[in-house]
């Protein structure tokens, strides 16, 4: 059986766009798509009290997936849609599920930063301890925002989407994260917009004369090694149309801007483990609470 496209729900406005998020994305990944609801330990008389008007406690958190999964089905025909409920620590049940998935899709309370996400502590934690993709979803999204306008410029489903932007680090390009962008992009039938970051080493700024600057002969360097490493990868994915964006200085404010104009923003996360735990990285951090289209966060080694 393939990997099911994996969300967490709580039946919060942010789980909830998250969910359908993520039947859109099973959609397009012809995957099925399984709904989690992660239910705290609570002790057994409070378990049996009943909330009014609802049953019982546990009656009603059964109900979350389940009743989330028939409206699933109503929406996404065509969509095989699984719901399951477990109970234990959020974090670690939603680490152990994204194990066992595609990728996992969390929802995330806006707004933050500069109009961004709210992130919290079992989102962070789920990112910087599971192997796999997760996608962060704001509440409040909704399909058309992934599109492009339509001919009155009013919202629209119906039109094509709207640019995938990367974030790429020439100096370490991983497979897995190139592959996930283009993938996502040719799934969309949209373009790609490449964008790197990149500062002249302090050595370099000594000997540079004050009429080249940094955009001279090491800016013409520095996009020259972002088209060569992309050069197999627009070759196994001709249909997708490449935009290259290599620029001077800090990426994480040139990702929030192309953000704007994005469906999805992809961004990495370099596996490894420090004494204080696992780290995310400062502008895949910075995108996280800028950006409000959907981010997908892409571990690699």
């Amino acid at each position: 059986m393939p990997r099911p496209i994996t969300v967490g729900l709580d039946g919060s406005a942010e789980s909830r766009a998250a969910a359908e998020w993520a039947a859109c994305e099973a959609g397009l990944r012809g995957l099925p798509l399984n709904i989690l609801h992660v239910g705290e330990p609570v002790p057994e008389p409070m378990a049996e009290a009943p909330v009014p008007g609802r049953g019982t406690r546990q009656h009603w958190t059964e109900r979350i997936p389940r009743e989330a999964a028939e409206d699933v089905r109503l929406r996404h025909a065509g969509i095989e849609v699984l719901s399951d409920q477990v109970t234990g620590n959020p974090a670690e049940a939603l680490a152990e599920a994204a194990d066992a998935a595609e990728l996992l899709v969390l929802g995330s309370r806006g707004f933050g930063g500069i109009g961004g996400f709210m992130i919290g502590s079992v989102s962070l934690s789920v990112i910087a301890h599971t192997a796999r993709p997760v996608v962060l979803v704001r509440a409040g999204e909704q399909a058309a925002d992934e599109h492009r306008p339509d001919p009155a410029g009013g919202p629209s489903a119906a039109t094509g989407f709207r640019p995938v932007v990367l974030g790429l680090d020439t100096g370490a390009p991983d497979r897995t994260l190139l592959e996930f962008a283009f993938d996502a992009a040719a799934r969309r039938a949209s373009p790609l917009r490449i964008v790197h970051g990149w500062s002249p080493p302090p050595t370099y700024l000594y000997g540079m004369s004050a009429d080249i600057g940094p955009r001279g002969s090491l800016a013409r360097h520095e996009a020259t090694v972002l088209t060569e490493v992309l050069r197999p990868w627009r070759q196994k994915f001709p249909d997708v149309p490449v935009v290259e964006a290599s620029r001077y200085g800090n990426a994480a404010p040139a990702l929030v801007n192309a953000s704007r104009d994005a469906s999805l923003v992809v961004v990495g996360r370099r596996i490894r483990t420090r004494p204080l735990g696992a780290h995310i990285g400062h502008v895949t951090h910075a995108v996280l609470h800028h950006v409000t289209a959907p981010v997908a966060v892409v571990a690699h080694g």
